[in-house]
């Protein structure tokens, strides 16, 4: 399913190839969050004509709606969406636990309300794994806790034991159904443990000897200082397997990917390009700007001048912020484009410095330039 192609000289960075039922995917990689069946205010082509190569679509807001039997009977959310591109489907468990006062956690699954009209679900290891054979992705997530950033170690050691329960439950029922769709699917399993070593390590060896095709790094980007997330990614990446994928699951910003490729991460997904888009925040190689802001209306460049997208073009940062002021709905279309078109040329350009082993330089440059020379993990200037 993957084969590693290179490591850097000078860090973990290294790239690779990920084999999947619907074409390949080259790795670090940005997945753009099509969270129910589509990435919010940009057509699939244009998707697919920004370069990427995967997208993620999420198992709890599907199942919900439209629900798991329509995607069966509909061919599976490739067809029903007209997509041709790699999914991979989250297994919902972020979503499930993050209704703290509408779910209710039990040995073998949760039960939980939904947020959109209170009627009662349940998922199990074996019934997020059934709805994912419905949506046919091409990689699925198994269910697991995510505990919060705050939750002290007897939580963590608790939540981390269930996941590690769940995951041995799903693993069996991986073995015991099969693909609806005539396309192979994969399975990730999760890495829990809060940002404790011990229990990340327990949970990373055990993950790995219930042999999963790739692992994903979860319980991160959740209310932590990023220095906190860079040290648990570089622990934890330490444990994995080499010759398989890791997910650094949510994260993050532009900052938050290229210190996460440095410490042997290869896959990422984050609202952020199209949600900050969507609230006139675009992303530029010398940091993000907010683009309604009026000293924009006068400036005739485009967003970012080394961008190609359709948005750069064509438009010029004076008519994305006369958009956003005017209310228009074309201009969420046109930053989350470019937001999008942002992040993944970043990851293209972080693959071609790895291959030539001149990342470790090209880090640094690209830092101090989105900076402005603070290097602060949140830092950019707003020009």
């Amino acid at each position: 399913m993957f084969t590693l192609q290179h490591q850097d000289r000078a860090s973990k960075a290294r790239v690779g190839v990920l084999r999947t039922g619907h074409g390949l995917v080259e790795t670090p990689i940005f997945m753009p969050v099509g969270t129910q069946g589509a990435v919010k205010a940009v057509h699939g082509h244009e998707v697919r004509a920004l370069g990427a190569q995967i997208i993620l679509a999420n198992t709890y807001h599907l199942a919900l709606r439209p629900g798991a039997e329509l995607l069966r009977d509909a061919g599976g959310l490739h067809r029903f969406m007209h997509c041709d591109l790699p999914i991979l489907t989250d297994s919902g468990g972020y979503q499930v636990f993050s209704l703290t006062a509408l779910r209710k956690i039990e040995r073998d699954g949760v039960t939980f309300r939904s947020h959109i009209d209170g009627s009662a679900h349940r998922f199990t290891p074996a019934s997020v794994i059934d709805v994912q054979r419905a949506i046919g992705s091409d990689i699925m997530m198994i269910l697991d806790e995510c505990p919060p950033a705050d939750c002290g170690y007897e939580y963590a050691r608790r939540s981390g034991d269930l996941t590690l329960r769940w995951a041995a439950q799903a693993r069996e029922h991986i073995a015991a159904t099969g693909p609806l769709h005539g396309h192979a699917q994969r399975a990730f399993g999760i890495v829990q443990g809060n940002v404790f070593d011990d229990l990340r390590r327990q949970s990373a060896l055990g993950l790995i000897d219930l042999d999963f095709d790739g692992y994903a790094i979860g319980g991160l980007a959740v209310g932590e200082a990023a220095e906190v997330m860079y040290r648990v990614t570089d622990f934890t990446t330490d444990l994995l397997p080499a010759r398989k994928p890791r997910y650094l699951m949510g994260v993050g910003t532009p900052l938050n990917i290229v210190e996460s490729v440095a410490r042997g991460i290869d896959m990422f997904d984050c609202v952020m390009p199209t949600r900050n888009g969507r609230n006139a925040m675009v992303f530029t190689r010398e940091g993000p700007l907010t683009i309604k802001k009026e000293r924009y209306l006068r400036d005739n460049r485009p967003i970012d001048e080394t961008c190609a997208c359709h948005t750069c073009r064509t438009h010029s940062r004076a008519y994305v912020c006369h958009l956003f002021r005017a209310r228009e709905i074309l201009a969420l279309q046109l930053a989350s484009i470019h937001n999008l078109a942002f992040y993944l040329q970043l990851t293209r350009d972080m693959r071609s410095a790895i291959l030539n082993d001149a990342f470790f330089a090209w880090k640094n440059a690209f830092i101090d330039r989105y900076t402005g020379g603070t290097r602060a993990a949140g830092a950019g200037s707003d020009r």
